[in-house]
């Protein structure tokens, strides 16, 4: 999201940043970024009031649930503003994985025509454009559910400047294991507690070693594993990821579900940091290049990869060179921001044209806007009613 803003900021927008979420310590100080902030309400007329009269000609709606819930008031209120989706990763997609390895299947083996992805799919459907992170994603949605690629944008994380090798520090320099990831999150949740079961085998080789977890929000599932005996520390909240991912000597991630492409992988690479992980974890991001750390299908090989890289400082340093090379020929933001800006203008120009070329679009629009509003509509009532305590 704040890569977005940015992209638009180098555009010259005014950027309202609108949101339900109430402020915490940890949220970005978009203010000091040039950045109106709103907090706006579910259900409630007073967003129509907002939007009116902010009249924007860009709305860029944070996944699918942003656009069902206020899509229609932006339709309604600002029919000419070009509406944006920005997926993060495919909801219906993690969610149908998850599933499956909760049903001890192989992830590959997940139902994906689901409920959410009926969902999102419509809120695809409906909007102008929508942000793909995905080169997987991408060729799901148009290969398997038939998305026109004009409603479709591959977007990536971007990397602005890459790290001085001076910076990096050496294979003797680093030490121990890292597993890292918000412990909202699902899979990463699973991942420590297949780290718990994995992490015994491979202490076994390296007696003084530890795993050190990092993690907001960590629940008391993930707390109570701390174990300092077993080398297993839940350290909780990172506060600086490059400072922490420099002192380690390898991460491990052996994610079972999820969608996407994986923050936690794409920032190892760019600092010297190789990676063990699962299919599912570099799925999007090396393309035909060689991954940086080793890719796994099983806890036996996950052990095994896991005790050669940290062993073998020849192979380690060739991780580390094919993750830099991955960040610099997949992920450098000039290969894409000017691209995606001209994109964007082009859209805004010809709207009408590329909206009766998504006529299905419409159509949804129509009768999505018709429901949504009226349950929106009885939602808002209701509370009017509500006793006051």
């Amino acid at each position: 999201m704040m890569q977005l803003v940015e992209l638009f900021q180098e555009e010259n927008y005014q950027i309202t940043f609108a949101s339900t979420a109430s402020l915490s310590e940890r949220s970005a100080n978009l203010q000091a970024q040039g950045i109106s902030t709103k907090i706006i309400l579910l259900n409630d007329t007073s967003f129509d009031e907002f939007i009116k009269e902010l009249n924007p000609e860009i709305v860029l709606f944070d996944r699918y649930i942003t656009e069902e819930q206020f899509g229609w008031r932006v339709a309604e209120n600002c029919p000419n503003a070009l509406k944006i989706l920005d997926t993060e990763d495919l909801h219906f997609l993690r969610k149908a994985r998850e599933e499956a390895v909760k049903n001890n299947k192989h992830f590959s083996e997940a139902n994906l025509f689901s409920e959410t992805a009926k969902r999102e799919l419509a809120s695809i459907l409906r909007c102008d454009l929508s942000l793909i992170i995905s080169e997987y994603e991408m060729e799901l949605l148009q290969n398997t559910f038939k998305i026109s690629s004009e409603l479709l944008y591959y977007l990536p994380f971007l990397v602005e400047t890459l790290t001085e090798e001076s910076a990096i520090p050496s294979f003797e320099e680093r030490q121990n294991f890292l597993a890292i990831g918000n412990l909202l999150h699902a899979p990463n949740v699973d991942s420590v507690l297949q780290l718990k079961e994995i992490w015994p085998e491979i202490k076994k080789q390296f007696p003084a070693a530890e795993l050190h977890i990092y993690g907001a929000y960590a629940p008391q599932q993930i707390l109570q594993l701390n174990n300092k005996k077993e080398g297993f520390i839940i350290k909780g909240w990172a506060e600086n990821v490059e400072t922490v991912m420099k002192t380690y000597r390898l991460q491990l991630a052996p994610l079972r579900f999820g969608a996407g492409l994986k923050g936690k992988l794409l920032d190892a690479m760019r600092f010297g940091l190789p990676s063990i992980t699962t299919e599912v974890g570099a799925e999007g991001m090396h393309g035909e290049l060689k991954f940086g750390g080793s890719i796994t299908s099983s806890n036996k090989d996950f052990i095994n990869a896991s005790v050669k890289l940290d062993t073998e400082k020849i192979s380690w340093h060739e991780a580390q060179k094919n993750g830099f090379e991955i960040i610099q020929k997949r992920f450098q933001k000039n290969l894409f921001s000017d691209e995606f800006k001209k994109r964007i203008r082009e859209l805004s120009q010809n709207l009408n044209t590329h909206r009766k070329q998504n006529f299905f679009g419409q159509i949804l629009q129509h009768h999505s806007l018709q429901s949504t509003k009226y349950m929106s509509k009885w939602i808002e009532e209701k509370a009017k009613q509500k006793p006051k305590e």
